[in-house]
């Protein structure tokens, strides 16, 4: 799972061709200094920057930009070096401190994309440059720490510290080659229009392989926990604060968040990304320019991308009448396919939704802030008190208190009608995995041939508009296991739900509806699932995975069984652990199964020994990153016993719960959104009909 580092923690890197993913809402200088065994950096020859971006082992961007990926081999690096340091820094024609911008966020990620560790740089203020990373070798392993240490002085100021004497020198440089258009800025997303409605952006048709030219990339990831890494992918270019880029790849953790401590959710269960805008021309230079060397033309073709022709264009509206928005159209935001244009429009809805509410807020208690101040200087001249001053001054507060919030209501009701009107035509155009269990779309549903790029695990909604209902998407493959909490929350103890036995049967419908789409949007063969039940509690409502046939095994029940299927899954964390590791992933044991495995847990920690919690909790820490997830369906409370021994299972876990509540909170503004599960409409056959063709194409797979 990914490490969430604080400032002066470190974490073992497990791989050694890495990433570093900057994110930041304003263009940023991305540099790295290699320093020996005594941190020492020897001259300028051991800096990479714009002006020299690369090294033995070490590449950085030619450009400043709000979103970098430095490339990192650190098989490759010299013997001499023991510390790589990565540095950011302020353009001189940025702005003019790090306090002014929203806090970056570097990630150290493997090559496909998988985080491995990840720090927000907060605290920052009056500081132009920083050191963000720094990746040190201790006997013969590598690891990363957050340092997070900034320099008011700048970039000359930062490698003065790391003891250079041509620090001023070496900085002009960089500033002069960020100058000369050898770095060019790109620009952060576009702001929201005058008539509140987000700009919508037209695909760029993909070169083909014949084909060149600049194509605009974009990647994008919702406490209160903030809102997961579900819903829309993850923005490359995060804009005032908030992501804003196109689902697909991984960034700074989703939009949705619980008070248990994890990610914020998306409309992905992760609530993020919105479609992220390209690089603009390059600035023409001013002075002589360097000659550039002759080259062939470049391949812009995505190097996954199979396909030779170009994605088709998304779907446009019909044009709209005369000061009127839009009419709204399923997939009409960027992406390679229809189900990734959805994922990034079901993004865009959550971001505007967010947006639209934080702005009505605001407006609301500036109204009442600026009312109560008027009231107060009215009344605090003892002669106003006599006669009517007194009574006109309060009416008149009173009415422009009133006015203000009629305006900002207004602007909100015009941003939520359009909202709704997209949402009803969203939902009906969603693919099984993105879609309601009540959707009619399960009734034509055939068993996938490729793995989505989400699944929706429920609704989030606000209480301005509590029918306005944003799907929560989570990206697959799974980052971090999920827990449906069983016990009763704040927001429960005086419903009809305060009932524990009702709370533990519903959690555990719940996991199963949760359990079964997740079958369901994996090809045959791809998804394995194992559930424990210590004392059959859970039987009746596992009878339809149980029936189906769809379980790689019974229910196991008892400390036996228990112990048996934790062994099991265990057994196979450490072998593909040591596969890869060993760099030989072909090495398993013949007819080893390589798809994805699910472990669901009732009742802990019913049946649960001491050595099967710490079972347990390795495969929640170790798990994700081989395929191996867990969903538990538990109190925490039941548990007191342990004491904080498994405070860091319940945080490295996603919380939802059976029944709705407001426990998630958004990364950009806070709000806290309701979650609702994702549950199969009663008396519904959707569920067994569904199961009965993963289970078929199971047995065919099998064959």
């Amino acid at each position: 799972m990914t490490a969430e580092l604080v400032r002066g923690q470190n974490h073992p890197l497990t791989e050694v061709r890495l990433e570093i993913r900057v994110s930041a809402g304003t263009p940023l200088v991305a540099a790295a200094t290699l320093g020996d065994e005594n941190g020492k950096v020897r001259g300028a020859q051991w800096v990479v920057h714009p002006g020299a971006p690369a090294l033995p082992g070490l590449e950085v961007p030619r450009q400043a930009a709000a979103g970098h990926r430095l490339a990192l081999d650190l098989r490759a690096m010299p013997e001499a070096v023991h510390r790589v340091s990565v540095l950011l820094a302020l353009p001189a024609s940025g702005p003019a401190r790090f306090g002014a911008v929203p806090a970056p966020f570097v990630a150290v990620t493997g090559l496909d994309g998988t985080e491995l560790a990840g720090y927000t740089i907060i605290g920052l203020d009056a500081e132009t440059a920083v050191v963000a990373l720094e990746l040190y070798r201790r006997q013969d392993a590598w690891k990363v720490r957050a340092v997070g240490q900034g320099y008011a002085g700048g970039l000359a100021e930062l490698l003065a510290d790391q003891g250079l004497s041509e620090a001023l020198h070496l900085a002009a440089t960089v500033e002069e080659a960020v100058a000369r258009g050898l770095a060019r800025s790109v620009a952060a997303p576009p702001p929201r229009t005058a008539d509140g409605d987000r700009s919508r952006h037209t695909a760029p048709a993909a070169p083909g392989p014949d084909q060149t030219g600049p194509a605009a990339s974009s990647s994008a990831s919702p406490g209160r926990q903030t809102v997961p890494d579900t819903a829309p992918a993850q923005p490359a270019t995060p804009q005032d604060g908030r992501t804003n880029g196109a689902p697909g790849q991984p960034a700074p953790q989703p939009p949705y968040a619980d008070n248990g401590g994890g990610q914020p959710p998306y409309p992905d269960g992760s609530l993020r990304q919105a479609p992220a805008s390209g690089p603009q021309p390059p600035v023409p230079a001013t002075g002589p320019q360097p000659s550039a060397p002759t080259r062939g033309p470049v391949d812009y073709t995505h190097p996954r991308r199979q396909s030779s022709a170009p994605p088709p264009p998304p779907p446009t509206a019909p044009p709209a009448p005369p000061g009127q928005p839009a009419q709204p159209v399923a997939g009409d935001a960027t992406g390679w396919s229809m189900d990734e244009r959805l994922y990034n429009q079901v993004w865009g809805m959550f971001e505007d939704l967010a947006r639209t509410t934080a702005a009505y807020r605001s407006a609301v208690d500036f109204a009442d802030s600026r009312r109560e101040k008027e009231l107060d200087q009215a009344l605090s001249d003892p002669r106003s008190r006599i006669g009517g001053q007194g009574d006109a001054a309060r009416e008149a507060a009173h009415a422009r208190y009133t006015a203000l919030v009629d305006q900002a209501r207004a602007a909100l009701d015009r941003d939520l009608a359009q909202l709704t009107a997209e949402s009803e035509v969203v939902e009906p155009a969603l693919p099984p995995a993105f879609a309601r269990w009540d959707n009619p779309v399960w009734h034509g549903y055939r068993v996938p041939m490729e793995i989505p790029m989400a699944v929706r695990l429920g609704d989030l909604n606000l209480p301005e508009i509590p029918s306005l209902r944003i799907p929560m998407l989570l990206r697959l493959p799974l980052e971090r296991g999920l827990w449906i909490d069983s016990g009763r929350s704040a927001s429960s103890d005086d419903d009809v739900f305060a009932d524990e036995e009702e709370l533990r049967r519903l959690a555990m419908e719940a996991a199963v509806a949760h359990t079964a789409r997740l079958l369901a949007v994996h090809p045959a063969g791809e998804f394995g699932v194992h559930v424990i039940d210590p004392a059959g509690a859970a039987a009746r409502t596992l009878a339809p995975l149980v029936r189906s046939g769809v379980l790689a095994g019974p229910p196991a029940a008892g400390a036996a069984g228990v112990a048996d299927v934790l062994g099991r899954l265990t057994q196979r964390v450490d072998l593909v652990q040591m596969a890869l590791r060993g760099g030989a992933p072909d090495a398993l044991p013949p007819g080893f199964d390589t798809s994805e495995q699910l472990l669901v847990v009732n009742d802990f920690p019913h049946g649960f020994d001491d050595r099967a919690v710490n079972q347990l909790r390795y495969l929640a820490d170790e798990g994700p990153a081989v395929g191996v997830h867990l969903m538990m369906v538990a109190d925490r409370e039941d548990a007191d016993a342990y004491g904080p021994l498994l405070d860091p299972l319940w945080r490295s876990l996603l919380r939802l719960t059976p029944v709705p509540e407001d426990h998630l909170a958004d990364p950009w503004v806070g709000h806290a959104w309701t979650y609702e599960p994702a549950l199969v409409p009663a008396g519904s056959g959707v569920l067994e009909q569904v199961l009965a063709q993963v289970a078929k194409a199971r047995r065919e797979w099998n064959g």
